[in-house]
């Protein structure tokens, strides 16, 4: 299922990796920009540090801090209750301690002198329903400061610009996929016309690479249709041609006088009448397209209609298989492949003898006592092969059964054990 589907696979993994790529990387982006932005605007605590610094220095009043604080837009915050709120919900965006050095130059009776005062401070920056708020603590107290310029982090443009790209990849792959879609349709054509489905068309208007594999498959099924077409009408012109002269010989050898002639001409003329047989079944097996004339039969009875045809007695025939198996096959077909094996137990066994069975694998074998093969079966599959030319056979026997069986999704095999040729339908 995977390697029929390999490419439409291969383009939504590619569309897979490059969305999760795009989603790491704009999500490490937003934490960089965003930590950037945060580190940007605390700087300012340093602004509101010194003013603060001053006002404890000079013990100024309210009023001058909050008109200093107000020159850069900010706002002391001196609600409790609001400050209580904003301390437990508030989020804490940068925390921050440090030391203040404060130098001052004074005077005694021993003159000018500079004194160094260090001071510890902290600061935190805290973000509250959308208003950033600036908490500085010393040992003298502490004071938290609203800041009306500075709003929070926002993420909406750079979600924008991850969207946009989002969806440029999603739908530059939804376009690679609508033009998969033709080969996919294209695919299924093919497997119609390998089913048998020779009237179906691959041509197409598209004039991309897809169009022309397609037009040239249209290009190459009429070709072989023309080809298939003119053989069928060969053969079968053939055979009809055949059968009359052949009638006609049969008829007149009964006029002949000696008998040895009539034997000897009706012997010729019944091998000739049995290759117009057997060249009509491998037409009619080679031009099998489908399996409307498939049924289930019990291979019993599959079996009893071949050794009728291959008119021997029963009693050259042992079966061992159960009456409950049955198989889905070509009724006349089917019998036949049995019967040419049949038939060539009986031409080549030692004792006349063929044993019909089932194996463990649940598969039909035919046994019988002879000498192994000489050569491999392949061999004896190919047309117009056999064992001893000397046999009343034209070596047509073991293809046709191959051809019978492949048509069934079948293959025949052959082992040799104990002085016993076994061979198997598959």
């Amino acid at each position: 299922m995977i390697k029929r589907h390999a490419v439409l696979l291969t383009v939504l993994f590619a569309l897979t990796v490059s969305l999760v790529s795009l989603s790491a990387i704009f999500w490490e982006f937003y934490k960089l920009n965003k930590e950037q932005y945060i580190n940007h605007i605390f700087t300012k605590y340093s602004v509101i540090t010194q003013i603060y610094r001053e006002h404890q220095q000079r013990q100024s009043s309210e009023i001058m801090l909050e008109a200093n604080l107000a020159v850069y837009n900010l706002e002391v915050t001196k609600d409790e209750k609001l400050k209580k709120e904003i301390f437990e919900k508030g989020k804490i965006l940068k925390r921050e301690g440090f030391k203040s050095f404060n130098t001052s130059l004074l005077i005694n009776d021993k003159g000018l002198y500079t004194k160094n005062v260090v001071t510890n401070l902290r600061a935190t920056m805290i973000q509250y329903k959308r208003n950033i708020y600036f908490h500085i603590e010393t040992p003298n107290g502490d004071i938290l400061i609203k800041d009306n310029e500075l709003k929070p982090y926002s993420y909406i443009n750079l979600l924008y610009s991850y969207i946009t790209i989002f969806m440029i990849i999603s739908l530059s792959f939804i376009l690679i996929l609508q033009r998969l879609r033709p080969l996919i349709r294209l695919r299924k054509k093919i497997e119609l016309y390998g089913n048998g489905n020779m009237d179906i068309s691959f041509k197409t208007n598209r004039d991309d690479e897809i169009g022309a594999v397609a037009n040239e498959l249209e290009h190459a099924r009429q070709k072989i249709n023309t080809i298939l077409e003119s053989r069928t009408l060969f053969l079968r012109n053939l055979m009809h041609e055949l059968k009359t002269p052949i009638a006609k010989g049969t008829i007149a050898t009964q006029m002949l006088d000696s008998q040895k002639q009539r034997d000897r001409f009706s012997s010729i003329f019944k091998r000739l009448e049995t290759l117009v047989t057997e060249f009509a079944m491998i037409e009619e097996v080679t031009s099998l397209d489908d399996k409307k004339d498939f049924s289930e039969y019990r291979l019993l009875d599959v079996i009893d209609g071949a050794i009728d045809m291959a008119m021997v007695d029963k009693e050259h025939v042992t079966m061992k298989i159960s009456g409950k198996i049955k198989v889905h096959v070509n009724y006349r077909l089917y019998t036949t492949a049995i019967k040419n094996m049949i038939d060539n137990a009986m031409k080549y066994s030692t004792d006349s003898h063929i044993t019909i069975l089932m194996n463990d694998k649940n598969e039909l074998c035919f046994e019988s006592k002879g000498e192994c093969l000489a050569h491999p079966l392949q061999y004896y599959i190919e047309p117009f092969t056999k064992e001893n030319p000397s046999k009343n056979s034209f070596g047509l026997g073991l293809y046709l059964v191959d051809s019978i069986l492949k048509a069934h999704g079948e293959v025949l095999a052959h082992e040799y054990e104990n002085g016993v040729n076994r061979f198997i339908f598959a």
